[in-house]
């Protein structure tokens, strides 16, 4: 039997300085009520100085072991999300391997912006069911702030920093040891067995200069700015993010009704609202954190999922859709069973 891909605990980190719209707009020809009207946010986090992409990731990491109620020992693979790398190379993903003590396992790092998340979930997934890996953490962490270009409004107002964590591990029907351990199976059948149910990946590489970083090791041998077609972004995200729930529920015989909550990539509460808008949902079924965290990145993910959890919201047996989009372009979405 093909063993499904059970998310045991979650966890995140936020760095500690906090930015508000009215100090971003002593910087840059900006106000706080034109961030709020245009994105929904209020505040960031973001990173202090020597605080790396690496440090986020660790402490979301240990949060999330410590959720699931694993051993270090018992993960088989690390693999970390993010576009701000510490290094070009090593993998960031090894640094955390090595703060977290495992000596056995792999790590490495996966880049497909802010729909890396969903991209990782689709990699452990695929680990899991092959059975190269048992036990998987994988994590979402950016330090976006460091590729800001602090003097264009349009893009500088629009992220922040953050990491988000959840470790996967491989079970036989849908029940996996750890912290939920004692809790009562899922009711039979597929779709209602806990785990990942399926996921869903695209891009469209001809469209990348709608959203792109200009510098690149072989390009300009710089780490480059954020560049942003926004009114073409928002186009493309609504129609896109729309498409990829339907193809998600239609590949597993449900309904949109059937989703207890969604769990969005975090770019703009317009582009939330719009989605939810096209896909006849209400608004109240989509969990949102970009108005006190804003967009960040491959965390954004994550760093909702775990917020909804620790307050409650998710429930066990809740049926999650988790989708994003980002530059590339790349967009995907997965469901769910808590």
């Amino acid at each position: 039997m093909t063993p499904r891909s059970v998310i045991l605990g979650c966890g995140s980190y936020l760095p500690d300085r906090v930015v508000s719209n009215e100090e971003l707009a002593q910087r840059v020809d900006t106000t706080h009520d034109w961030i709020v009207e245009r994105t929904g946010i209020t505040q960031r986090h973001i990173a202090e100085d020597g605080q790396y992409t690496s440090d986020l990731a660790i402490a979301a990491a240990e949060r999330a072991v410590e959720h699931a109620g694993i051993e270090v020992d018992d993960i088989d693979l690390v693999i970390l999300a993010t576009t701000t790398p510490d290094q070009t190379f090593p993998s960031t993903a090894t640094k955390v391997q090595a703060a977290l003590g495992m000596s056995n396992g792999a790590a490495f790092d996966i880049q497909a912006v802010c729909s890396g998340f969903l991209y990782g979930i689709s990699t452990a997934d695929a680990f899991i069911k092959s059975g190269q890996a048992k036990t998987v953490l994988l994590i979402g962490a950016e330090t976006f702030s460091r590729i800001l270009d602090w003097e264009d409004r349009t893009t500088c107002v629009l992220f922040g920093d953050g990491a988000g964590a959840v470790v996967m591990q491989a079970s036989a029907n849908g029940a996996a040891h750890g912290a939920n351990e004692d809790a009562e199976p899922g009711q039979a059948g597929h779709n209602q067995e806990r785990g990942v149910l399926s996921t869903h990946l695209h891009s469209d590489g001809k469209l990348n200069d709608l959203l792109y970083v200009d510098g690149g090791p072989s390009s300009t041998q710089t780490v480059g700015h954020v560049r942003m077609v926004g009114r073409e972004v928002f186009r493309h995200a609504v129609t896109n993010l729309a498409a990829v729930v339907d193809e998600a529920l239609e590949a597993n015989g449900l309904e949109r009704d059937d989703i207890s909550w969604v769990v969005p990539h975090q770019a703009n509460k317009r582009i939330l609202d719009s989605t939810a808008r096209k896909l006849g949902l209400p608004a109240e079924r989509v969990i949102t954190t970009v108005d006190r965290h804003a967009n960040t990145s491959a965390a954004s993910v994550p760093l909702a999922l775990d917020a909804a959890v620790k307050d409650g919201r998710i429930k066990r047996g809740d049926l999650l859709l988790l989708e994003a989009m980002g530059g590339g372009l790349t967009w995907g979405s997965a469901l769910v069973r808590w």
